[in-house]
C-alpha cells in the first residue's frame, strides 16, 4: 500500500481524500485569487486551442484519424499547462462535488467558485483570441490555420442542442477523470502523463469543452467580422456562425453537458465510492 513518503502514485481512496480536501481550499479561496487564477486557466486552454488549430491545419491531407489524435495530442498542452502551472479551471472544477456530497462545501460555496472560474476562464480565453487576431497568426501557413479555425467554430454552432450536451458530457467525463489521475502522481512527469491521454482522447473524439470553446468561436467570430476578405477567400459558408450561435447553439448547451459528465459520471461515482460514510448509505 502507497504512503505519505512512498515514491509510488496514490492509490484512489487517497486521490479520493485529496480531491475533498482540494475542493474544500479552493471553495474557500479569496475572490481575486480565484479570478485571477481562472483567468490564467483560460489563456492556457487557449494556448492549447491556438495549438491544436494550427496542427488542424492542412490536415485534410492525412487520414482523419490521424490528424485528430494530432491535435488531440497538442491541445493536451493547455490542460498541462493548468494543472502543473497552477490556474482554476470550471471544467476541473466540477470536482469539487466530491467535497459538496460530503457536505464539507455548501452549495452556494459550489456555485459562488464555479461562476466566479467560468466568468474569469472566459476572459482569460476571449482575450487571448483577441490577441492572437491582432497578432494575424490565422494567416500563417498560407491562411490555412485561419481556415481551420474558420471551419472548426462554424462547424461548433451547427451541433443540435441536446448532441452538444451529449458531446460536453463525454467531454468533461474525461477532462475530470484527466484531474483525477493527476492527483495521484508524485511528481511533474507523472501529472504530465497523466493528462496526455485523457486530455488528447476528448479532442481527438470530437467532444466539447465549455473553456476551449470561449477560445475556437471568439477566433472564428473575430475573423469573420472584421477580416471580412480573408472570410471571403475561404469559400465558407459562415452566415451562421454568429455571437447569438456561439452563445446559446454552443456554449450553453456544452456547458450544461461539461457539469453533467463530471459531477455525475466521474465526481459522485468516486465519491459514492471512497467517501460515502455508513450514514449515507
Amino acid at each position: 500500500m502507497a504512503t505519505e513518503n512512498s515514491i509510488d502514485a496514490l492509490l484512489p481512496a487517497e486521490m479520493a481524500r485529496k480531491a475533498e480536501a482540494i475542493g474544500v481550499q479552493k471553495s474557500e479561496m479569496p475572490f481575486w485569487k480565484t479570478f485571477a487564477l481562472a483567468v490564467l486557466a483560460g489563456a492556457f486552454i487557449a494556448l492549447g486551442s491556438v495549438f491544436a488549430t494550427t496542427a488542424a491545419a492542412g490536415s485534410s491531407e492525412i487520414p482523419y484519424g490521424v490528424a485528430r489524435v494530432l491535435i488531440g495530442l497538442v491541445f493536451s498542452l493547455g490542460l498541462i499547462l493548468v494543472i502543473v502551472g497552477g490556474a482554476e479551471l470550471f471544467t476541473g472544477n466540477i470536482l469539487i462535488v466530491m467535497a459538496w456530497a460530503s457536505h464539507k462545501v455548501t452549495t452556494k460555496s459550489l456555485l459562488r467558485n464555479w461562476g466566479i472560474v467560468y466568468l474569469g476562464n472566459f476572459v482569460g480565453a476571449f482575450f487571448t483570441a483577441v490577441i492572437v487576431f491582432i497578432g494575424r497568426q490565422y494567416t500563417f501557413g498560407g491562411g490555412a490555420v485561419g481556415l481551420a479555425a474558420l471551419s472548426m467554430a462554424n462547424s461548433k454552432v451547427h451541433l443540435g442542442f441536446f448532441q452538444a450536451i451529449a458531446l460536453g458530457i463525454m467531454c468533461n467525463a474525461m477532462v475530470c477523470m484527466a484531474v483525477w489521475l493527476s492527483y495521484s502522481a508524485r511528481s511533474t512527469v507523472d501529472k504530465i502523463m497523466a493528462i496526455i491521454f485523457p486530455s488528447a482522447g476528448f479532442v481527438a473524439a470530437g467532444f466539447e469543452h465549455s473553456v476551449a470553446n470561449m477560445y475556437f468561436l471568439p477566433i472564428g467570430l473575430l475573423i469573420k467580422y472584421f477580416d471580412p476578405s480573408f472570410t471571403a477567400a475561404s469559400g465558407l459558408d459562415v452566415s451562421g456562425l454568429t455571437w447569438g450561435t456561439f452563445l446559446l447553439n454552443n456554449l450553453l448547451p456544452v456547458t450544461i453537458g461539461n457539469i453533467i459528465g463530471g459531477s455525475v459520471l466521474v465526481a459522485l461515482v468516486y465519491w459514492f465510492i471512497f467517501l460515502r460514510s455508513p450514514k449515507q448509505s
